[in-house]
This record gives structure tokens, C-alpha cells and sequence, in this order.
């Protein structure tokens, strides 16, 4: 019998209900599927942006929400978050992508596309469902993190200066 060998890429999929906990659950299954694979140099990143865009689903939305965790070729990390709300926010959106600003440090939010900005490698967004004959679907923001660069169009996707 021969040995079985996992394999490199992989894709999770979480449907999340319109529920103040779903960004724990969130957190819970990011940090179960990354445990499993192997992957804790990306874990805290992972985890972290994760139930960022997913709290920001609940808040901003009134539906469910959809998380899709999938591991690239040469070891990075993708994340998307779909909601049914169809503006995207910076740095999402199109270019020029607006920087997002810091907020004052007595508010109680306005961090966590910031911290999209500083921990991601890169990260884009997109409307579903937006042609001339759809009712619009929402958005999907994504982000990736770890291994090496996989080359997408400039306008899907936003990078930070990484440093050498």
C-alpha cells in the first residue's frame, strides 16, 4: 500500500448567517483549517482580516455572508468574504484606491480595512451580479497573505510595499 499525499491546494467554504457571533465562527474555522494544514506562520493574519471583513458584513448588512478560505499555488493564503451589499469600500474599490485613513484613537472602529492595508499581500474587490439584466448580488472582497506573489491584473488588486 502506498502513502497518500495531501494535497497543496485546498478550498473551505463557510455560509454565515446574519448573526452578531458569525465573525467568532469565523475566527474559529480559520484557525481550525489552518491548524489542520500546517500553516501557523500565516494563522494570526489570517484570522485577524478574516473577522474583519466578516464583521463588517454583519454590520453593514442585513443578510447572510459567505467565507471561502483557499490555499494557492506556492503557499499563499486567499480569503473572500461575500455580502449583499454592493458598494466596496477602500482600498477595495477601483483606482486610484483611496488609502484608508487612520481613525482618531478615542473612536470605537474605522481599523479594520486599515489593517487590510498593513497585513495583507494583496487584496481586491468585486461586484456580483452587477450587469445590465441582474438585481445586483453584492460583493466579494478578498485578500491574500504568505508564500509567493501570484501575478493578477493592476485593476483587481491593490498591494502594499513590501519591504526587501
Amino acid at each position: 500500500m502506498g502513502t497518500v499525499s495531501l494535497p497543496d491546494t485546498w478550498v473551505y467554504a463557510l455560509r454565515l448567517p446574519h448573526d452578531p457571533r458569525a465573525a467568532r465562527v469565523a475566527r474559529m474555522t480559520v484557525r481550525a483549517v489552518l491548524s489542520g494544514h500546517g500553516r501557523p506562520e500565516v494563522l494570526d493574519a489570517v484570522e485577524l482580516l478574516a473577522s474583519e471583513l466578516v464583521s463588517n458584513a454583519y454590520r453593514h448588512t442585513d443578510g447572510p455572508a459567505s467565507l471561502r478560505l483557499t490555499a494557492l499555488a506556492g503557499g499563499r493564503i486567499r480569503v473572500a468574504v461575500w455580502d449583499s451589499h454592493p458598494r466596496i469600500p477602500a482600498p477595495f474599490g477601483e483606482p486610484p484606491r483611496d488609502r484608508v485613513p487612520l481613525p482618531p484613537l478615542d473612536a470605537d472602529g474605522g481599523r479594520g480595512l486599515r489593517l487590510v492595508q498593513d497585513y495583507a499581500d494583496c487584496w481586491g474587490g468585486l461586484r456580483v451580479g452587477d450587469g445590465p439584466l441582474e438585481r445586483g448580488a453584492g460583493k466579494l472582497l478578498w485578500f491574500e497573505v504568505g508564500g509567493q506573489p501570484i501575478p493578477v491584473a493592476p485593476s483587481t488588486v491593490g498591494r502594499r510595499k513590501l519591504s526587501v
